[in-house]
């Protein structure tokens, strides 16, 4: 598996924020601050917002013109694309042909878009990146640490679960649109599951509104992607539980045949203000029960994994620079078309639905 702690070059280059939505300001922004890489210039569509967040990080550079901003980027900036995933192919064709850029998830509305993204890269030689940052969750790179030296022997199984209640009026641009859930939201633990077993066999899936929430297309989902035995991947997610917190669940979960893994995501449950992570793993040793362990993880999700996406396009690019042979950069869009490829089938599954039981009567 490749490595995904990558290490940050000695003197990153510049950063262009082109859009500066919640995510800027909750993550990226944030992570790129506690990693010293430096953000050149901020790009909206109004001036206000953008002008607000460089006051607040020392910024010098504001535009209002996305034209204007790419002709004065700093030779080897490294493009940041924070905008509706809808115009993605449209800002990949104004970039310098082979300049490196970190693109936001989901990669594309859908797989037609997914695709044209993808050839907008390949035509003008883009290094291009998808944010697919919970890759780069320091309670992930634990468990991939242990899990690549075998402390669980072989990983058998894997499961995302997820039983919490979303604010979504926070993201109010998801309102009315076709796809929610499995597109902005669980394609995470789809591109995850990817990163540790490969491409599946097949997908299956039911995603599902709820009464609560009649402005959006889809809040809960059941992913099943299926994998050759003895191996299971399974997520299930409901966004809805509007329950008080006793009862809501946020955790990944590996198994392997000699051990498991367990990592509470806690930035999911009272969302945004969170409850904190807890990582716990369990080592089987014979003639002994089954001890699980705590480990102390520094870092989250938000803001530390966005260090990582951007760490690994920025690394590629220096190495580059300095004649070295660039390792492949795992979040490449040439490894998620992959993940979008299966949340297509994820919802094609969805449309034309399962097994009827009658026709067995």
């Amino acid at each position: 598996m490749p490595n995904y702690t990558p290490e940050l070059p000695e003197n990153p280059s510049p950063i262009l924020i082109i859009g500066t939505g919640g995510i800027v300001k909750d993550a990226h922004l944030p992570a790129y601050k506690i990693a010293g890489l430096p953000v050149w210039g901020l790009y909206n569509r109004t001036l206000p917002r953008a002008q607000s967040l460089a006051d607040e990080y020392g910024i010098d550079h504001v535009f209002v013109d996305l034209k204007n901003a790419i002709q004065n980027a700093p030779t080897h900036t490294v493009f940041d694309i924070a905008l509706p995933a809808s115009v993605f192919a449209d800002a990949l064709r104004q970039l310098p042909v082979g300049a490196h850029v970190l693109i936001q998830k989901p990669m594309g509305e859908n797989i037609e878009q997914a695709q044209e993204i993808l050839t907008v890269c390949r035509e003008r030689e883009l290094h291009a990146a998808i944010n697919c940052q919970l890759r780069y969750a320091p309670f992930v790179v634990a468990a991939r640490k242990l899990i690549d030296e075998k402390r669980i022997g072989d990983l058998i199984d894997m499961e995302m679960r997820l039983n919490v209640f979303t604010p979504w009026h926070l993201f109010p641009f998801l309102e009315g649109i076709p796809r929610v859930e499995m597109l902005y939201h669980s394609v995470h633990y789809v591109d995850l599951i990817r990163s540790f077993l490969g491409d599946p066999r097949s997908v299956m899936a039911r995603t599902l509104p709820h009464p609560s929430m009649d402005k959006l297309s889809s809040v809960r989902s059941a992913i099943i992607l299926d994998y050759a035995a003895p191996i299971r991947a399974q997520i299930t997610t409901n966004h809805s539980h509007d329950f008080g917190l006793k009862h809501q669940e946020s955790y990944l979960k590996w198994e392997g045949t000699k051990g498991a893994i367990k990592a509470k995501i806690g930035l999911l449950m009272d969302y945004p203000d969170g409850v904190g992570d807890v990582f716990e793993y369990c080592e089987r040793v014979e003639g002994k029960q089954p001890e699980w362990q705590t480990l102390e993880v520094e870092g989250s999700w938000f803001p530390e994994a966005f260090i990582g996406t951007m760490g690994e396009v920025q690394r590629h690019q220096a190495d580059l620079l300095a004649g070295r042979n660039a390792k492949p950069m795992p979040c490449d869009v040439e490894d998620v078309i992959h993940s979008m490829a299966c949340l297509e089938a994820a919802y094609e599954s969805d449309r034309v639905g399962g097994i009827k039981p009658d026709r067995f009567l």
